[in-house]
């Protein structure tokens, strides 16, 4: 696991009280098998987090989990879904593109806003 892959607690517990539906959990077996991370601010939809457990990976979960969160993002009348690729991860961006998921040429800015999300 990398330090981009670990989610505060308090985070996740943020996410949860803004909008619970767009957080899914695929399960096999009552295991945790994959994890999707949706949120949406009443203008663009946008997938934060899409992991499979690698056991249950090339199955279709991911495939699953991503056709529910649009069913939902739709329900709730979002026009366009946004998701951030890292420009290595190749496997990941043939994944999302053969979705339907196109590169943009925007570049991603951050600033970090110096509170710690672990309180």
């Amino acid at each position: 696991m990398t330090e981009r892959d670990v989610l505060p607690r308090a985070e996740l517990t943020a996410k949860l009280t803004r909008d619970p539906q767009l957080f899914l959990v695929a399960e096999v077996d009552q295991e945790i098998a994959g994890v999707l991370l949706g949120t949406y601010d009443g203008r663009r939809g946008m997938i934060l987090r899409l992991a499979v457990d690698p056991a249950h990976r090339r199955r279709g979960l991911a495939t699953m989990l991503v056709a529910e969160i649009e069913k939902r993002f739709q329900a709730l009348g979002c026009p366009r879904v946004n998701l951030l690729v890292l420009p290595q991860d190749t496997a990941a961006l043939g994944f999302w593109q053969a979705l339907g998921y196109l590169p943009q040429p925007d570049v991603l800015c951050s600033k970090p806003m110096g509170v710690n999300p672990s309180r």
